[in-house]
């Protein structure tokens, strides 16, 4: 099936943006693009400067990837609000252009941010599907053979050693925390969406291993709450070099979380 996106979209700048640890491109001529949300499966190419073929039907695309890719959004305006004076914004958001905020699991972001952290994003990925592969449910496409993400229920009687052969490090311990606390409903992913962001902060930060930076991340990328920007070394290294130390991103309120995207895209390429 074709569709039509009449705004920023640039899945290679979606998958190396730093939000998401799945996502890849499985073909090279023509250039396919994967995504998987829970037990569903995308396979995406472009195929004209506006048009997409995809593999799903139109329920499931309005349904489940309209608002995995937040397309009810316009990112064109949003980039059009950042003035003039702020320089390194602008070049960001333009170096950036394509990219939005995902819509992910939140079990899912959860523990890849718990896994995360001190980790450089290779390294994230691998331990992922490892653990996809050793806790996940397998299922069969046209195209390949996939692990799902493991629910808390699949994890529920994972041990340190076999968490340690998916390359989880000292992380072990916030991973077992977060599994047992989701199974057990002492914290509901689910309900808790319908708190503020000052409670929902609260709540994701009671699990082990769960600070400022990795709730901020859920938050953005698994709540939506596009007025939260993490702060990682890269961004702090920005808000040092370029900023004097001020924080910019306080300025553009519920556009924050996407600046901070763009900003640490940036960066990022640059380093590259």
């Amino acid at each position: 099936m074709k569709i039509t996106i009449n705004d920023d979209f640039d899945l290679d700048k979606i998958i190396d943006s730093g939000q998401c640890f799945r996502p890849c491109i499985i073909c090279e001529s023509p250039k396919t693009y994967r995504f998987i949300y829970r037990q569903y499966i995308l396979y995406i190419t472009k195929d004209g400067p506006n048009t997409y073929d995809i593999s799903c039907n139109l329920n499931d695309w309005n349904e489940i990837w309209s608002k995995y890719f937040d397309l009810t959004r316009n990112y064109e305006s949003i980039r059009s609000i950042i003035p003039c004076d702020d320089k390194y914004m602008y070049e960001s958001s333009i170096d950036g252009k394509g990219i939005r905020i995902l819509r992910q699991d939140k079990w899912e972001m959860l523990i890849s941010f718990i896994i995360s952290q001190r980790k450089s994003i290779p390294a994230i990925r691998s331990c992922i599907e490892k653990l996809c592969v050793k806790y996940g449910s397998k299922i069969k496409t046209e195209n390949e053979d996939i692990y799902l993400f493991p629910t808390a229920q699949q994890m529920i009687d994972a041990n340190e050693e076999e968490l340690a052969q998916c390359g989880m490090g000292y992380r072990i311990g916030y991973i077992l925390d977060a599994v047992r606390k989701v199974y057990y409903k002492e914290i509901d992913l689910e309900n808790i969406d319908r708190l503020s962001d000052d409670d929902l902060y609260n709540q994701l930060t009671s699990i082990k291993g769960v600070g400022k930076k990795v709730a901020n991340c859920v938050m953005l990328f698994a709540y939506n709450r596009t007025g939260r920007a993490p702060v990682d070394v890269w961004i702090a290294r920005v808000i040092d070099e370029f900023y004097n130390g001020k924080d910019p991103f306080y300025a553009y309120g519920e556009n924050a979380g996407i600046m901070q995207q763009y900003v640490f895209y940036h960066i990022q390429n640059r380093h590259r």
